[in-house]
Formats: C-alpha cells, sequence, structure tokens
C-alpha cells in the first residue's frame, strides 16, 4: 500500500480578486458536511500525562484548550461554507470536550465503545474530516506522547505490512466511506506522518516535538488562529483531496503486545492467528471489520461491567 493516493496537486496561481468574486467562490462550499476527530496530544502545550487525564493537575485547564481548538476549527468550517458539523471526542475517556461551550447546532459522539472508534459517525456520509489534537505513532521515535490506540498496551500495528498511526488507520476508515481527511494539528512529528499517508492536506503544527514528554510550543490563542487559517484554506480547496483507499481485497492486519499473555489469549480464537510471540494477525474483510476488531483488541476486559 502507499502512504500518498493523492493525485498531484494542481499549483493554483494567486490572483487579485474582487470582494464579490471571493464571496462567490467561498459560496460555491456552502452547504457541506464536515466531521471532525479530536484527540488530545496534539493540543497545544500538552507534553505528559499531567495534561491528559482526571488525575492530572493540569487536566481540568487543557480540556479548556482542547475545547477551544475544536471550535476554531467548527468557526473556521462554517466561515468556509459547511452547515452541518459532527465532533467525535475521540481522547481518553471520549468525555474531555466542555459541551457547555460548544455550539448549540453540531452534534458530539461521547464515550466507548463505538464502532468505528475516534471516526464514529462518519458513516453518515461527510465531505471532508478533520484531525485535531493529533499525535505521531508508536512506530514513530519522534513526536509527543507517540503511541498507536494504547501507549499502554502495544508496540505496532500494520495494515497490509505497513506501520500504521491513529490518523493513518482512522483515514482509511474515513476512505471507506468516500469521506477525504482534509486538515490534521498536532506536533511537528504528528503533521508529517498524516501528510506522508494522505498526502498534501493541510497541517498546523502547534509545537515541535523534543522527545516523547517534550515540545517547543506556540500559545493557545496563536493555535486557535492557525487552527482556523488551515480548516478554511482546505475547505476552499476540498475538491483537491481524495479519500484513502486500500485496494480491494481482504486487509492484513498485525497488533504487537508489549506483553506475551494478550497475543497468547487471543489467538485461542479462530479468526485470529499467532504471527510471533508478541504479535497476532487478523484478516478483515473491510476497514469497517477491522476498526471492530482494534476496539475489541484495545478495549475488552473480562472484567468489564455495565
Amino acid at each position: 500500500m502507499s502512504k500518498s493516493l493523492f493525485r498531484s496537486i494542481l499549483a493554483i496561481a494567486t490572483v487579485a480578486v474582487s470582494t464579490a468574486a471571493t464571496t462567490a467562490a467561498v459560496g460555491a462550499q456552502e452547504g457541506l458536511s464536515i466531521f471532525i476527530s479530536a484527540d488530545m496530544e496534539g493540543v497545544v502545550g500538552v507534553v505528559t500525562g499531567d495534561q491528559l487525564g482526571p488525575g492530572g493537575f493540569e487536566y481540568g485547564r487543557f480540556r479548556e484548550f482542547m475545547t477551544a481548538e475544536v471550535n476554531a476549527a467548527i468557526d473556521a468550517a462554517r466561515a468556509a461554507g459547511a452547515t452541518r458539523i459532527l465532533v467525535a471526542d475521540s481522547h481518553g475517556n471520549g468525555e474531555n470536550l466542555l459541551i457547555e461551550r460548544l455550539p448549540s447546532d453540531i452534534q458530539l459522539v461521547r464515550s466507548w465503545p463505538r464502532p468505528l472508534m475516534m471516526m464514529q459517525g462518519v458513516e453518515e456520509g461527510f465531505d471532508g474530516a478533520i484531525f485535531i489534537g493529533y499525535h505521531a505513532s508508536t512506530s514513530n521515535s519522534q513526536g509527543v506522547r507517540a503511541h498507536t490506540m494504547s501507549s499502554a498496551s502495544l508496540t505496532s500495528v500494520k495494515i497490509n505490512g505497513h506501520p500504521m498511526s491513529e490518523g493513518g488507520i482512522n483515514a482509511l476508515i474515513a476512505g471507506h466511506f468516500g469521506v477525504p481527511i482534509i486538515m490534521v494539528s498536532g506536533d511537528d512529528a504528528a503533521v508529517a506522518e498524516v501528510q506522508e499517508y494522505v498526502g498534501a492536506i493541510e497541517g498546523a503544527v502547534v509545537k515541535w516535538n523534543y522527545g516523547f514528554h517534550s515540545a517547543r510550543t506556540v500559545m493557545p490563542e496563536e493555535s486557535y488562529r492557525l487552527i482556523g487559517e488551515k480548516v478554511r484554506t482546505a475547505i476552499r480547496r476540498i475538491d483537491d483531496f481524495e479519500p484513502l483507499r486500500l485496494p480491494d481485497g481482504p486487509i492484513e492486519v498485525d497488533v504487537s503486545f508489549k506483553n506475551y499473555m494478550p497475543a497468547e489469549i487471543l489467538a485461542l480464537l479462530p479468526i485470529v492467528e499467532r504471527v510471533d510471540s508478541h504479535t497476532v494477525r487478523f484478516m478483515g474483510r473491510d476497514m469497517v471489520e477491522v476498526s471492530r476488531f482494534m476496539h475489541f483488541v484495545t478495549r475488552y476486559d473480562v472484567s468489564t461491567t455495565p
């Protein structure tokens, strides 16, 4: 699978336009539906677990920053002509965004489980999808809090032999429904990784990683400005983007664990093959089936209760 399935982006000459022409260009995008998947590790200023969960002393403040970044994307999408927006709160417990601070006319996906994971709701049909607050993959030697789906349990996720990030997996899920990824925000490693998978989409770099737990970061207001700018640009050139799709046929998924026991237990299932001591393989019919399997792998616990 080639990581970049986009056609070559046409060079667009910069020309002087009248106010009327500018209004017409924006108006041509009216009625668009936009999906936003929001994570937290790539939010401005985030560097450690202190910002990422209810037990962290800065979590409350950084929920506000995460919400403000999502609102910056929403406001910019509207300014560019979007009329329908669905947001998936896709970090941690899925209950991070402050719903009272979101616009009253959007809809929000919260908590777990959900079959399409971070992309739940995209199956309803959207013109473009946006990633806010994304991070790099567990296979990447760079990136703040770099991991794929579970920093505690997984060391690698491969699809058809290629290491994947959450951004790559989510782009393939969106692509299954014909939805292109048009913009991503996060640290420099995360933005570069998503662009490597899907092509020359718009990217808002809000911090530059020094390591797993350190970064140089812009200030919150600058992140909101930059996200808004990139979203507006992305929607205005939305016809340049194509969905990331896999060739027809079974999809091979290899999942490697930090410990051997999950691989041993999962291999008891007839649909799972144990590749080595820490790795299992699953063959999915499509990305919906792959998503369901991955969600099971990362969420199931025998002690799970309502």
